[in-house]
């Protein structure tokens, strides 16, 4: 039986998620795993998980942060096949480390099926209202504090509030508060937040128009269709039958007769800016709010509104734009590289110059949002606050873009939020495991000045991060964490044996003259007629153990690597150590490392305008402590 709402404080929940996007959801069914007593409250439980710009789940080093959410017990990946309408597999010309799966989802269905997971949590209970300020004691988070004036009381508290703290809409020179179109926006918290000396800036989103599909001449854009062979995001061959559909056989109206979901999948279609359009835009750029200067916050470099593009991209005569359905029961669709916040008439008139879109009717208009975010340098690694001892932050307030890095990040508090409320010591994930540890090192120990978002590049050790490799990875950390069933751990462990048995295998037995069965792999022949048993392998197990024999050379330079830096990730930093008097360290260096706080020596190596004397430095003076 669930917890009545409205524990008190002397019986708290051992977990509160405020916010229920992608972080939220992710942070409390992490924190439910893991045994904790959880409260998700939202102000509006009709978006949990919205969708609010792309209805769209992966992409490139995305897709890879979905499958390791996955291999960490994570929901996403099974809620984004479950609402898929069209997959794609990306990058398929490069190498496997770099191929990333993405899928175009129903936005209502990802939704639904989000919030029926966490209606149907043991462990979680629901809640609608806005949050308007943490309770605190003597330096700590007890609890929050909604408009209604009701209060409620937990040992950790996690702030996932996406865009809606201080959140401004902006559409040309009308201007409304809301972190999205329709929807509310957050006040107390930040002032909350600045009383507790928390830094707070702003960052700026945007999204383009939505428009109905009946007005649109796909006839004159080019299609794209999905994959024949999907690339799914979740690992079902490790996952016992029962764990597959279970919203669908534990729903209350299991029963009911539902019409088959998806009979096939739905494409996509492309077209361009034009000449015209770029010199309509450059006209009107006086009303755009952005030009104008009352946009302040710094918008992301790698999703620009189509102002940004004109004017940054001045030599170009067009830009693609994909246009994406937003489910299957809506003729809604949406123009993804359209993103801008000039007034709505303008938004009309350039659509009227862009070839299949000349009679289109836009349902929902294009705007932007700006939005205070706390800079997560602030942070730990176990993503709780350097200035509030219980208090954890997740998802964009934390600087960074995009469903799937609020989702990873929601995944991490969850589980180190519920340890905290156990006394439990709080696990890390090194940037040598994934992505997910090269987004969190990021953040705390670089921070960002612009919205974050992952790309393969931003991982030093990325030929270790094959997106089908993201359970074998995360093993240790599933061994000691309750994340999966023992059922589905013990699948993981069978595999990894398996593949192991094979490598070593395929490196010892000579076949042919003096060449092993890797050697054959390495020259691309001679395996089935050598060894007909390895085609009976579950292709997941036979295409890792591929991987790793023709990349084995490239794989044991990056093991190397790791290698030589464990020794200072060995090397920790005390709590209480103070940075602002020691001696021989730079004052800029002093001042970095005083206010992030590196964990360890290998941390502090990578904090922006630390060098290498100032590490040497430390290292003799860790040796002493």
């Amino acid at each position: 039986m669930k917890s009545s709402i409205g524990e008190t404080k002397d019986f708290p929940y051992d977990v509160i998620v405020c916010g229920a996007g992608h972080a939220g959801c992710e942070a409390a069914l992490a924190a439910a795993r893991m045994g904790s007593k959880v409260l998700i409250i939202t102000g509006n439980l009709d978006t949990i998980a919205q969708m609010s710009c792309n209805p769209a789940i992966g992409g490139q080093a995305k897709g890879q942060i979905v499958r390791e959410i996955d291999a960490l017990g994570g929901e996403m990946g099974l809620n984004a096949d479950a609402a898929a309408i069209q997959y794609k597999l990306l990058n398929t010309s490069k190498g496997p480390a770099v191929q990333a799966p993405r899928a175009q989802c129903d936005k209502k269905a990802y939704q639904l099926r989000m919030k029926h997971i966490i209606e149907l949590s043991e462990n979680i209970s629901m809640f609608q209202a806005l949050v308007d300020g943490l309770v605190l004691e003597k330096g700590k988070c007890t609890g929050i504090k909604t408009t209604m004036g009701i209060y409620f009381y937990g040992k950790s508290t996690i702030v996932t509030t996406g865009t809606f703290l201080q959140a401004l809409m902006h559409i040309g020179n009308q201007k409304s508060e809301g972190g999205r179109l329709g929807d509310h926006v957050a006040k107390g918290l930040s002032g909350d937040f600045k009383r507790c000396g928390i830094e707070l800036s702003r960052f700026k989103t945007g999204t383009p128009p939505r428009l109905l599909g009946s007005s649109i001449d796909f006839g004159s854009m080019e299609e794209q269709k999905g994959d024949k062979d999907p690339t799914k995001f979740a690992f079902y061959d490790t996952r016992p039958d029962e764990e597959t559909f279970h919203v669908e056989r534990k729903a209350r109206w299991f029963h009911v007769e539902r019409k088959p979901f998806m009979p096939s999948q739905v494409s996509c279609f492309t077209t361009n800016t034009t000449k015209d359009v770029h010199e309509l835009i450059r006209t009107n750029l006086d009303q755009s709010p952005l030009y104008q200067g009352d946009i302040k916050g710094t918008g992301p470099r790698y999703c620009p509104s189509i102002e940004d593009k004109v004017v940054k991209f001045e030599n170009k005569d067009s830009h693609k734009l994909h246009l994406e359905p937003e489910g299957l029961d809506t003729d809604e669709w949406y123009v993804n590289g359209l993103s801008t916040s000039l007034p709505f008439e303008i938004q009309c008139e350039i659509l009227k110059k862009i070839p299949g879109l000349e009679n289109a009717k836009i349902i929902r208009p294009a705007y932007a949002v700006e939005y205070d975010y706390a800079p997560a340098t602030q942070l730990q690694n176990s993503l709780e606050s350097n200035k509030v001892e219980n208090l954890f932050f997740a998802g964009q307030i934390n600087g960074t873009s995009g469903y799937e890095e609020a989702a990873a990040q929601g995944l991490v508090a969850g589980i180190n939020a519920s340890n905290k409320s156990k006394g439990v010591s709080s696990i890390s994930f090194g940037r040598d495991e994934g992505y997910i540890g090269v987004l969190i090192d990021d953040l705390v120990t670089k921070g960002t000045t612009e919205p974050y978002r992952m790309f393969t590049s931003r991982a030093e050790y990325r030929l270790l991060f094959n997106h089908a490799s993201s359970e074998l990875r995360y093993l240790d950390t599933l061994r000691k964490t309750p994340l999966i069933s023992a059922k589905r751990l013990s699948k993981i462990e069978e595999k990894n044996t398996e593949i192991d048995k094979w490598i070593k295998k395929a490196n010892k037995e000579k076949v042919e003259k003096n060449d092993t069965f890797a050697d054959l792999i390495r020259k691309g022949r001679g395996v089935d007629q050598h060894f007909p048993e390895f085609n009976s392998l579950q292709a997941s197990v036979r295409e890792e153990i591929l991987y790793r024999i023709k990349y084995d050379g490239y794989l044991l330079r990056e093991l190397r690597n790791i290698e030589k830096m464990k020794d200072s990730e060995k090397i920790l930093i005390p709590d209480n150590f103070d940075f602002l008097t020691v001696k021989g360290l730079r004052r800029e260096s002093s001042e970095k490392l005083d206010r992030i706080k590196p964990q360890t020596l290998a941390q502090a190596s990578r904090v922006s305008g630390v060098n290498p004397a100032d590490i040497s430095v430390l290292m003799v003076l860790l040796g002493r402590v």
